[in-house]
């Protein structure tokens, strides 16, 4: 019926959003922790390096599907992940919040990490079928800026739920919602516009979907073949990494302890970071678009996000309005994400897309999965007995040197980049 024409605008975004709400609960689930850290500390009776293990159980799974993730959306299709990821969260919600013990809890946590590891790399996978190539940063830009919506209803309106209806009744009506996005995913997303009767944006790679185990595993050792598939996978982790660290787990303690700010008014500084980043994407990826280019950009995010950093974790008595300025350029300049995410898959044939996006997006959960725990075991071993209402507290110098792993992790990640090969905003055809 329209096999002569693109997609309508309405019917891509339909099916775009449909996947971007799945995301949406995914950032949700992320940054709880940090809302919720004192209340999970006293219930199950844990200190930090128990809190931060629990927060990085949700990266463990999701880092572990990411190869997997990338293979099926190229082999499977988004439809089937997406469907199926809802569903498992759900699941996976539902036992966090009748969790009676933080082992139980973990469990929860890590079936939903699982669950949400399918959601971004699908996403991406929609794009390149259902939007023109050269609106691809874009598009993702502004399905991240959407995605992390999600991450601000975990800070102040989440911090108003907990004191109204206790945070287990919020988690389970977190899992209710995603049971239904997964309906709405099943019955009206579809992997690619032929599938409705229009072209695809993408149709070389449609035949794709349906390749052997032999071509898969050949897939998988070519990836690795191309440079850039090693350094913008570990890039991402040195720029999202401290952001998904410090929003998810350790900036409201923080900022409640040694600025003497409310629970309510730390969740919301943190939500200027996440809009702040929310913002970023959109425009810088746009930027390159326009400019033609990915590493310059890239690169320059990176120093801009390790300069603005250094002062947030490591100076005192900074005044409140210096700190939003500063929580502002790291978040904004985090939005370059979505550039590398771009220009990892311009890195390889298009046919690979879904693959190397799964595996640059593992490395960019390595961030959280590593500096989480890591900062909680720090913070435990300096640790000088005193505790609240059960809670413990911890000083400002031991802050400081748990926060060390941050900065080193984004050095690591500027010097990188200046080895990545530039693709000028062109796919790589062999």
């Amino acid at each position: 019926m329209h096999q002569h024409n693109y997609p309508p605008a309405y019917q891509s975004w339909l099916t775009l959003c449909l996947g971007i709400a799945f995301y949406f609960s995914g950032f949700f689930h992320r940054m709880v922790t940090a809302v919720m850290a004192d209340r999970l500390m006293a219930d199950f009776d844990i200190g930090a390096a128990s809190l931060g293990n629990f927060s990085s159980f949700y990266y463990y799974s999701y880092v572990a599907v990411q190869i997997a993730t990338g293979i099926l959306a190229d082999y499977w299709g988004p439809r089937k992940l997406l469907t199926a990821g809802a569903l498992l969260s759900s699941f996976g919600a539902f036992i966090f919040a009748a969790a009676s013990s933080i082992h139980m809890a973990n469990i929860g946590r890590l079936v939903i990490g699982a669950a949400m590891g399918v959601a971004w790399v699908s996403i991406l996978k929609l794009s390149t079928r259902w939007f023109k190539p050269n609106q691809f940063a874009v598009v993702t830009g502004l399905a991240l800026c959407l995605g992390i919506l999600g991450a601000l209803s975990a800070g102040v309106p989440l911090k108003l739920l907990m004191n109204l209806l206790g945070w287990r009744s919020v988690i389970f009506g977190a899992g209710t919602i995603t049971l239904l996005i997964s309906l709405a995913i099943w019955t009206f997303v579809r992997d690619d516009p032929v599938q409705k009767g229009y072209i695809s944006y993408a149709p070389d790679t449609i035949a794709s979907i349906h390749g052997s185990n032999a071509s898969i595993l050949s897939d998988l050792s070519n990836i690795f073949r191309y440079k850039n598939t090693w350094i913008l996978t570990i890039v991402p982790a040195s720029l999202m990494g401290p952001v998904l660290t410090f929003a998810g787990l350790w900036g409201i303690p923080y900022l409640t302890a040694h600025y003497h700010l409310t629970p309510v008014k730390s969740a919301t500084l943190i939500s200027a970071l996440l809009i702040a980043c929310a913002l970023g994407a959109p425009v810088l990826g746009a930027l390159s678009e326009r400019t033609g280019l990915r590493k310059p950009i890239y690169f320059y995010a990176l120093c801009i996000s390790l300069i603005g950093w250094i002062p947030i974790l490591f100076l005192q008595d900074i005044p409140l309005w210096l700190l939003v300025i500063l929580f502002g350029l790291v978040g904004f300049a985090s939005g370059a994400i979505v550039i590398g995410m771009a220009f990892v898959k311009e890195s390889v044939p298009l046919a690979l897309a879904g693959t190397v996006s799964g595996i640059s997006n593992m490395g960019m959960e390595m961030g959280p999965l590593i500096l989480q725990p890591a900062i909680g075991l720090v913070l435990d071993f300096r640790w000088d007995g005193l505790s609240e209402n059960g809670i413990r507290i911890y000083d400002l110098n031991a802050y400081h040197m748990a926060f060390g792993v941050i900065i080193g992790l984004s050095i690591l990640g500027t010097l990188l980049i200046t080895f990545a090969k530039e693709t000028f905003c062109q796919q790589l055809h062999e």
